[in-house]
């Protein structure tokens, strides 16, 4: 891969000689900043006036230009104060995968004295103490004290930039290995690590790099220790193992070898509470905690993630492009990954993510049974599907199209498929949230809690024998109409969501962007669709969708055919949670005056638990002896 190392510092820190001998030693293009100042900017240093980020500008863009334009070819090394971030960003400006940096550091009476030295620089010395005084140091350098001898600078910046790693993944997992072959793709230089236990994980990181061309420039590691060290610093670290106590146990391994502001990013799906202890505890420690959200599965892991990182905004910055890097690109060709918010919001707003995901799947699975009883085989409900996706298309949708096509022989897979859905929590613990917020998200405990009902086979089997079934063949519904109750149930199901996440965003103070949310779910995650690429529009001008005058037109509409599709399938007892669910939460939230006051009321009655009145706005309590 093609690089350019700039080499920075205050003048007089021999950002010249050290640039000069490095690209000597590493065959490399040396280009000396200074050389490309206007005449403007000379004349003004020479009379012993400081330059304005005016000033430096254009000389930047052009140092910026003569970088890309070597890149085309071949490295380079080019030496340039770059004493400000913004004079950084502006220098590796469309570059950021390709630079380097080399900061060379010494204290203020230390590069005084060389000034002074220097009879023919002209730039007075007088004017350093201008140049500490807007030095900010780069977080993502190679820092180099100046005291050591120019040989030994140019064998520390050799050993940083030729034998270290950019980025460390932990975890060879199904997601983990498709996140090292994306960076390796991607040009970045990575260590890998997967822990070593006899006869059941040997080798594993070794022959992953094995499987893959991609990876021959990657590093594999089973030793701790030894990955560590194999990483450039500030670390960056990617942990891919299982939530949970899994996580605190490879923190603990790895802090014994970590450094200060060191960085580790948790890509798994972990508790957003966990988390948020995890990011207090490594801040006692001095290293960053990145909470991190990732959808995609293995596929989106390897062509392009969603990716939601949460944490310190700084240390965000130093693993920025990695990240952004890797992840997919929405429709303007932006990266699906943005920093998010503090603390645990990354891992919330996936933990809903996944809320969200399983009420799609339950939609799915339940218009699927209702075209079953309207006699349709697994070839046509594919065949309606697909019909769908010009009006409803999403990844989920196209995926479901595509199963009903697989054969096993003569039949169908789906059919052969035992009716038992898994999970791993997300769900269970969006459910607990909302519960915690006091958040109705009814569609993503409905669509959990049928999930549980699945796992019960044995007792629905037993059940089944003693209760008799109706002939769903009396089913009066078109399959436009099952298009559009299904239609009005995602609106509802991504109202929910996305309130869950607002209310979330509220009481912690994370200050969300709902529309950045939705753009970074346009692609690479499990939820993308055309609906959020609407919602992406729809959340810079609110935070509720229903209130959005397309959004209203589009429930209106659907509406008819969600109540009769839903009474229908009740009359004919097919089952259909989520769609009851998304006409019964709609009925309640559109409601004005609800039956809430007769709960008041009996709560008053066995409890003395008070209740306000309509007739009187003070929000005074009253309390009735009601017998």
């Amino acid at each position: 891969m093609k690089n350019v190392i700039f080499v920075m510092g205050v003048s007089g820190c021999g950002k010249s000689t050290i640039g000069k001998l490095l690209a000597q030693d590493l065959n490399m293009a040396f280009f000396d900043g200074d050389d490309f100042h206007p005449e403007a900017n000379i004349t003004k240093m020479s009379s012993g006036q400081s330059l304005n980020d005016d000033d430096r500008q254009g000389w930047l863009e052009t140092l910026n230009n003569l970088a890309k334009t070597q890149l085309i070819n071949t490295s380079c090394v080019i030496v340039c104060s770059a004493l400000k971030q913004k004079y950084r960003d502006i220098l590796s400006s469309d570059i950021q995968n390709e630079t380097k940096w080399v900061h060379l550091a010494g204290s203020f009476d230390q590069i005084f004295e060389r000034v002074n030295s220097r009879a023919d620089h002209f730039m007075p010395s007088e004017l350093l103490k201008s140049q500490f005084d807007i030095l900010e140091e780069p977080k993502n350098a190679i820092e180099i004290d100046i005291s050591l001898t120019p040989e030994q600078i140019i064998k520390k910046i050799k050993q940083e930039l030729m034998n270290t790693s950019e980025f460390g993944l932990f975890g060879l997992g199904v997601m983990g290995k498709s996140l090292c072959r994306n960076l390796a793709n991607n040009g970045f230089k990575i260590s890998m690590f997967n822990r070593h236990v006899d006869g059941v994980e040997e080798d594993v990181a070794k022959n992953f790099k094995a499987q893959y061309s991609e990876l021959d420039q990657a590093k594999a590691f089973d030793d701790i220790a030894s990955f560590v060290n194999s990483l450039q610093q500030p670390r960056k670290i990617m942990l891919m193992v299982n939530a949970g106590k899994t996580i605190d146990y490879v923190i603990e391994d790895l802090l014994p070898h970590l450094s200060e502001n060191d960085i580790i990013i948790d890509g798994g799906n972990s508790n957003y509470k966990k988390t948020k202890e995890r990011n207090e505890y490594l801040k006692t420690k001095g290293i960053h905690f990145i909470g991190t959200g990732v959808s995609g599965g293995e596929e989106g892991a390897l062509k392009g993630p969603s990716i939601m990182p949460s944490g310190d905004k700084d240390a965000y910055e130093n693993v920025a492009r990695f990240l952004e890097t890797i992840s997919a690109k929405d429709k303007n060709g932006l990266p699906c990954c943005t920093y998010v918010g503090p603390e645990g919001s990354g891992q919330f707003i996936k933990m809903v993510h996944n809320g969200v995901e399983y009420v799609e799947m339950q939609l799915l699975a339940e218009v699927s049974t209702i075209l079953e009883a309207l006699g349709q085989n697994p070839d046509v409900i594919s065949k309606t599907l697909e019909g769908w996706k010009a009006s409803a298309s999403s990844y989920l949708l196209e995926i479901t199209a595509t199963i009903f096509q697989k054969k096993e022989g003569d039949d169908w897979l789906v059919k052969k498929i035992l009716d038992k859905a898994g999970n791993k929590g997300t769900g269970n613990w969006t459910t607990i949230a909302s519960a915690e917020l006091g958040v109705p998200s009814t569609l993503i405990s409905s669509a959990l809690f049928s999930r549980y009902i699945s796992f019960y086979k044995e007792e629905r089997i037993e059940l089944s024998k003693n209760f008799d079934k109706l002939d769903p063949s009396e089913l009066d519904v078109t399959t436009t109409e099952i298009l559009e109750a299904y239609q009005f149930a995602r609106i509802i199901n991504h109202y929910q969501g996305f309130k869950l996440i607002a209310e979330a965003s509220n009481k912690f103070s994370w200050d969300l962007n709902l529309s950045e949310i939705a753009r970074i779910w346009t692609n690479g995650c499990i939820i993308r669709s055309t609906l959020m690429e609407e919602l992406v529009e729809v959340f810079k001008t609110t935070s509720n969708i229903l209130t959005d005058s397309h959004l209203i037109t589009l429930i209106n509409h659907y509406k008819p055919s969600s109540k009769k599709v839903v009474s229908q399938c009740v009359l004919n007892e097919i089952t259909i949670p989520a769609l009851g669910e998304a006409v019964q939460f709609f009925n309640g939230i559109t409601t004005k005056y609800a039956s809430a006051n007769i709960i008041q009321a009996q709560r008053d009655y066995f409890g003395a638990h008070t209740y306000q009145r309509l007739d009187d706005a003070s929000g005074k309590s009253y309390h009735t002896n009601w017998i």
